[in-house]
């Protein structure tokens, strides 16, 4: 999913990644590789977030993290991409209004 730069912000407040933005060279590759995302950089690898559920309106409330591929290499520089791997880690996109 494509994240706002409000949600970018978010995530990056919850996650300890950094986005790649969309001018950077390598994102026309990763379109077509994995499909229009956020792609965000950790110390894992490359991530996505999907969404986990949505508001009644179709708002995405929060986002599961998903590892697509993991660091690689001897310094740790290239990225071996692998099937999609939930984290398990959950992301809160937008606060909840009671």
């Amino acid at each position: 999913m494509k994240l706002t730069s409000a949600q970018v912000e978010r995530t990056m407040s919850q996650f300890e990644v950094q986005a790649l933005p969309d001018n950077h060279p390598a994102v026309p590759e990763l379109n077509e590789l994995f499909g229009e995302h956020t792609f965000l950089l950790d110390s894992n690898g490359l991530n996505i977030l999907e969404p986990a559920d949505a508001s009644p309106r179709g708002e995405v409330q929060a986002a599961r993290v998903v590892n697509l591929a993991n660091w690689s290499g001897d310094n740790l520089t290239k990225l071996a991409p692998h099937e999609p791997q939930p984290t398990g880690a959950i992301v809160e996109l937008a606060t909840s209004r009671h």
